[in-house]
């Protein structure tokens, strides 16, 4: 069954720790942390202090996405911080290889994140070095943006590339009940949503209807 990654993006920021402890409560797998440094996207969210505020709230693994220009120096910091997986952008700024290394030596897992008009192809050479596959269905920097369509034909294509190698393939952006069925039928392992877990405020409910589009 695909996996559910709520974004805490779309949260109350104001009651965060009951927020996550509500997500693992609803039947949340990991949850998904966007961390915006202002520069590589138009915004900017929090920093290592918060992950290591909500960490004791939730056993669920955390899955630490940074979009930012150099994240190399925030690598250990939010791997102390309670980060389970720290997923780094291909269209950083930073090398790739050095930032996977870099969360290896944390004993985290690794992923790579790729914006909607970078190809696939590009990851081949770190395919082999990483734990995940993050493909943006928006563009990133804010929530509640509609699925670009294209992104179903870059799953089909990561999957391929894949094939039998232990890499998952996680999708973020206009995650609904109409677009997760489609991730998943082009090879999606986890679905990262925000505003359609959040804007109801019926957490297993929104979980359970992403869920059971791996079903059908």
């Amino acid at each position: 069954m695909v996996q559910i990654a709520p974004s805490i993006l779309s949260a109350d920021f104001a009651k965060l720790g009951a927020e996550v402890r509500a997500l693992e409560k609803a039947g949340a797998d990991l949850i998904h942390l966007d961390v915006m440094d202002g520069h590589f996207v138009p915004n900017l969210t929090f920093g290592p202090m918060l992950v290591k505020a909500i960490r004791p709230y939730t056993t669920l693994p955390f899955d630490v996405h940074l979009m930012m220009t150099n994240p190399a120096p925030f690598i250990a910091e939010f791997a102390r911080a309670g980060a389970d997986m720290i997923t780094v952008h291909l269209e950083s700024d930073a090398d790739i290889a050095d930032l996977i290394a870099l969360i290896k030596k944390e004993k985290k897992k690794a992923g790579i994140s790729i914006r909607p008009k970078t190809s696939v192809s590009k990851l081949l050479p770190y395919l082999p070095m990483i734990d995940l596959v993050l493909v943006m269905s928006v563009e990133p920097g804010f929530g509640g943006q509609p699925f670009i369509k294209h992104s179903l034909e870059k799953i089909v294509e990561l999957k391929a590339l894949i094939g039998r190698k232990p890499v998952q393939i996680s999708v973020d952006g206009g995650i609904n009940n109409i677009t997760a069925p489609a991730c998943i039928l082009a090879g999606a392992d986890i679905l990262v949503a925000g505003s359609y877990v959040f804007k109801h405020k019926l957490y297993e409910r929104q979980i359970r209807q992403l869920k059971q589009s791996s079903e059908g």
